[in-house]
């Protein structure tokens, strides 16, 4: 009798230590908040973290950043939400301290955030970099029209989940460059992890949705990142890609074999990467290559 005593007290304080830590707020450095952010450098910022691409269903009709198609995902149908700046459809309403919370640790006003938004990605962002970003989406015309809603079934919808899920998987931080790597590879190193995000479609996913880091930029089966081709040096090379041609393809969609890319990449090409400066596409193509 005392044995099962002791151990229905074992498998009680492990339950409690269990909960405990899967429920312990995440969060990386503190942001910088009184930061006055550029409008004009947020517009730039736009563009290089897809977000037009994401949250703009211009198939469907809806106006720029007012709420995307949904992604579908093994855990439901995730609808990117509008973003502009009524307080009410969009983000408006926001705080700057609300809107950082949400880039960096995956918290938003009305808890936490999913990973089919890529915080993991934007955590890597500056503190001036948020506080542009914000001032920019302040600064869009606001939509009065919500987006459509998110068909997540249960269990999954169950928001405080994802507090366990980033307890797991989730280690806010800022970007460190590479050392002795040039200033040119550690840019496009920032950009496939940080903004640009290449890394959160191009790579693989465990059984739980969380990247499979050690095989960033190899490609995507499926799943909840959906289908999207190995990005290495290797696999670049073999389809006759260099710095050139890359930069080339990110900007017009022409493969080296002639190809036209279409579908989601498609959509990255002509809503964000076309728009990008020459330097950040060198910068991009020159780390992916030598990668």
């Amino acid at each position: 009798m005392r044995k099962r005593w002791w151990a229905a007290i074992a498998v009680a304080v492990i339950g409690v230590g269990t909960g405990a830590f899967l429920l312990k707020p995440v969060a990386g450095p503190a942001r910088e908040l009184d930061l006055v952010g550029d409008v004009t450098r947020g517009d730039y910022l736009i563009r290089l973290g897809g977000c037009v691409a994401c949250h703009t269903d211009a198939e469907n009709g809806r106006a720029m950043l007012s709420g995307g198609a949904g992604l579908e995902t093994p855990f439901g149908t995730f609808v990117p939400p509008n973003i502009t700046s009524d307080p009410e459809a969009g983000i408006g309403a926001w705080t700057l301290a609300e809107f950082a919370d949400a880039m960096s640790n995956g918290m938003g006003p009305e808890g936490h955030l999913y990973p089919a938004f890529p915080y993991e990605n934007y955590t890597l962002m500056s503190d001036q970099e948020i506080a542009d970003l914000y001032a920019a989406l302040m600064a869009t015309e606001p939509v009065a029209t919500p987006a459509a809603e998110s068909q997540i079934p249960f269990p999954f919808n169950i928001r405080l989940a994802m507090a366990g899920w980033q307890n797991l998987f989730f280690s806010p931080n800022r970007f460190e460059p590479e050392e002795g790597q040039s200033e040119i590879y550690n840019r496009g190193k920032y950009l496939a992890y940080g903004p640009a995000h290449c890394v959160a479609c191009h790579s693989p996913r465990n059984a739980l949705g969380a990247l499979e880091w050690d095989k960033a930029l190899t490609g995507s089966p499926g799943g909840t990142g959906g289908r999207a081709p190995a990005i290495t040096a290797d696999a670049l090379v073999a389809e006759g890609y260099d710095v050139a041609t890359l930069v080339q393809t990110l900007k017009d969609g022409f493969t080296p074999g002639f190809d036209v890319l279409g579908g989601s990449m498609g959509e990255v090409i002509s809503d964000s990467t076309s728009h990008w400066t020459d330097e950040d596409l060198t910068a991009l193509a020159t780390y992916l290559l030598a990668e």
